[in-house]
């Protein structure tokens, strides 16, 4: 009960950091498809690809599922509320293992 209570903040904190991972990542490649960020500079370019390494990993099989849409990504979306849904999860059991 003493290691579980930290050990669960922090996956809550992990997750929240992943969430806007996500969005700014689709944010900044939104500012990219319209050339509002030039992608030769060095620390954009840095950080965009980072940004693609840490989640292109989970966004690609909810790509792979998702119908084509044209040009509307919304894998993004799915993500973050799938990851949500996880949160919640661990907010139960949290709560399950205080009682």
């Amino acid at each position: 009960m003493i290691i579980i209570d930290p050990l669960l903040r922090v996956l809550m904190i992990a997750i929240d950091l992943y969430i806007w991972m996500v969005i700014i990542g689709a944010i900044l490649s939104w500012l990219v498809a319209f050339n509002i960020i030039n992608t030769s500079n060095q620390v954009v370019y840095l950080i965009l690809d980072f940004l693609h390494r840490i989640t292109e990993p989970a966004l690609r099989p909810i790509r792979r599922i998702l119908p084509n849409l044209g040009g509307i990504d919304i894998s993004p979306i799915v993500l973050i509320l799938g990851l949500i849904f996880l949160q919640m999860v661990i907010a139960n059991i949290h709560r399950a293992l205080l009682v």
